[in-house]
């Protein structure tokens, strides 16, 4: 009971601080909107529920991301997209059926940006490559489960790094 009522009162207060969508524009072609609000609650039950396996280990850099150069970033986004679909929710494992439910939601969210993000005609040049490639090296330092289950409770700085993707494109 005290931790459906934390967890409704933290979701409510990111209800108040959080923008619901944003619309994400990649590139002049290519724009489609993101339900952060909904990302973010179906991320923060999974998190009020898992712990974070290796505190000392650090998949999903809060700098690489910020390194991310502004014509990069629907390629970025789509290799970092398909990494969660492929490697991070395909092998997240839990015991647990409403984690089950928020993987599966989370996951199908990010097939649909995917799919969004296809449309774009992304380009990619190799430093981009190169930041995908070193998370994709530290994923695989750990045990898949460990790995997978990391990524999950670090999903929060991809969300943060969105929402700053928004905030950095200009409105017209």
């Amino acid at each position: 009971m005290m931790t459906s009522l934390l967890c409704f009162s933290l979701c409510l207060l990111l209800c108040l601080v959080a923008k619901p969508a944003l619309t994400l524009t990649l590139t002049s072609s290519c724009s489609f909107s993101v339900d952060m609000l909904e990302l973010r609650t179906y991320h923060f039950e999974i998190r009020s529920i898992i712990d974070d396996p290796e505190i000392g280990v650090i998949v999903l850099n809060k700098a690489k991301l910020d390194e991310v150069q502004d014509d990069q970033t629907c390629c970025f986004l789509r290799l970092l997209l398909h990494f969660y679909v492929d490697r991070v929710f395909r092998n997240f494992a839990s015991d647990q059926p409403q984690v089950k439910r928020n993987i599966s939601v989370l996951g199908n969210k990010f097939v649909t940006m995917i799919r969004n993000i296809n449309k774009c005609h992304c380009l990619c040049n190799e430093d981009t490559q190169r930041v995908v490639d070193s998370l994709k090296m530290e994923f695989d330092q750990l045990s898949i489960d460990k790995a997978a289950m990391k990524a999950v409770a670090e999903l929060d700085i991809l969300l943060d790094w969105l929402s700053k993707v928004d905030q950095a494109t200009p409105t017209e």
